[in-house]
């Protein structure tokens, strides 16, 4: 049999609407400059669907600092990896401010967030090592979980008890081998937004041998007074043994980093395979990643217009008897009841007649019969934006409640 002929009968559960999805319901071509308001498909939205939370993507300084890092170096510097000939003063430096603002002894720059974390389980743990993690992992974890090839026991998303259950499992049966544990959640669950309870695993470390690994991609730049992350937020940053974020949300640019002890950061550096056999973050990225954490660290403003959008939004839903879930972050699910045409026809309308523009998640991602729409609040976003966005949603929830919807996959042959 062809290996290939699979793809003929069967793309997944999302591809197999491949061919009415593309451009609209998949892949969309947001279109302008990165902001609160943007064009699709030549027309103005309302833009939902953005991680640029400090509103940095387009701040005149990070334009400043990205186009000079530009055109002083180039997109190729430095070349090569950073063990052979990819590093720099700028990489270095990046990473002892980073480490110095979160408060770690060191911190290591990834090419990419997703690869980064990915490649650091595959480094950290070998076969005799176990590992717990929480069933609502990111898939970058799921994914590192993939490569590795000893055990590991998930427990029920942010429940404290059951992760003891399964420190319990993985603490019998390391008895008799010179394994490890590796605990693994995240600052804040980038669909539900709901806050990893890290403080409380952390204190489980009393009666349990483990190191524990948390994933703040969303909690970096967004909690904390400072905004140094969830273990300020928690006031548990010394119990969280390897820190890991990416610069592609409050940052707004591209790669992550680890930040953890000198031991450990200088045992990852020689044993990480896609940074050991990978190309350096560029130079221009570097200088431009350099701009944006000093903006994060010095501008509190940019943080507090967030989180007054944050609230005025979420207040607003919950005023209007929206299911936001038990988000204490600035991710902000809305659940509806509904199918996949249901989600379709809503998004089509929400789009084309209300003007905004946020992401819809379905089954299999969430259970049957439920929408999930995903709004990011943004420090970019107006106060016109989200009474606009709250008024279209009250109308849009009712046409969902009184069955208006069409039970089938829309046209776009209009459009």
């Amino acid at each position: 049999m062809d290996i290939f002929s699979k793809f003929e009968k069967r793309l997944g559960p999302i591809g197999d609407y491949a061919e009415k999805a593309p451009g609209y319901f998949a892949f969309p071509k947001l279109e302008g400059e990165i902001g609160n308001r943007m064009k699709f498909r030549g027309k103005e939205k309302i833009i939902w669907s953005l991680n640029n939370y400090l509103g940095l993507a387009n701040h005149p300084e990070v334009r400043k600092a990205d186009a000079e890092a530009a055109a002083k170096y180039g997109l190729a510097t430095p070349m090569g990896a950073r063990m052979m000939s990819g590093n720099s003063d700028l990489h270095e430096q990046l990473e002892r401010e980073l480490s110095g603002f979160i408060g770690k002894e060191d911190a290591m720059l990834f090419n990419f967030g997703y690869q980064g974390m990915v490649s650091a389980i595959d480094a950290l743990c070998s076969r005799h090592d176990v590992i717990v993690y929480d069933a609502e992992s990111h898939a970058c974890i799921i994914d590192g979980l993939r490569l590795h090839p000893g055990h590991r026991y998930v427990y029920k998303h942010n429940d404290v008890a059951d992760c003891e259950k399964q420190l319990q499992r993985a603490s019998e049966l390391i008895k008799d081998t010179k394994g490890g544990i590796l605990v693994i959640t995240e600052g804040v669950f980038g669909m539900s937004g709901n806050q990893g309870k890290v403080a409380e695993i952390a204190a489980l470390k009393k009666d349990y041998e483990f190191r524990l690994f948390v994933d703040d991609a969303h909690g970096f730049g967004t909690l904390g007074k400072t905004g140094a992350g969830v273990g300020e937020e928690q006031n548990c940053i010394n119990d969280i043994d390897v820190y890991f974020s990416t610069f592609a949300k409050s940052m707004a640019s591209i790669g992550g980093f680890l930040a953890a002890d000198k031991h450990t950061l200088t045992y990852l550096r020689y044993n990480m395979r896609s940074q050991v056999f990978a190309k350096s973050l560029p130079m221009a990225i570097v200088a431009g990643n350099l701009k944006r954490l000093e903006l994060l660290r010095n501008h509190p403003e940019l943080k507090a217009k967030l989180w007054h959008n944050v609230n005025r939004l979420q207040n607003g839903l919950r005023e209007n008897g929206f299911n936001i879930g038990t988000t204490n972050t600035c991710v902000t699910p809305v659940f509806l009841a509904g199918g996949l045409f249901d989600a379709t026809q809503l998004i089509l309308d929400m789009r084309e007649n209300y003007h905004i523009f946020c992401s819809v998640v379905v089954y299999p991602v969430i259970p049957k019969g439920q929408i999930m729409l995903r709004l990011i609040p943004t420090a970019a976003h107006t106060d016109q934006d989200i009474d606009e966005t709250l008024e279209a949603f009250k109308i849009l929830h009712k046409k969902l409640q009184n069955k208006e919807y069409p039970q089938e996959m829309p046209s776009l042959a209009a459009l």
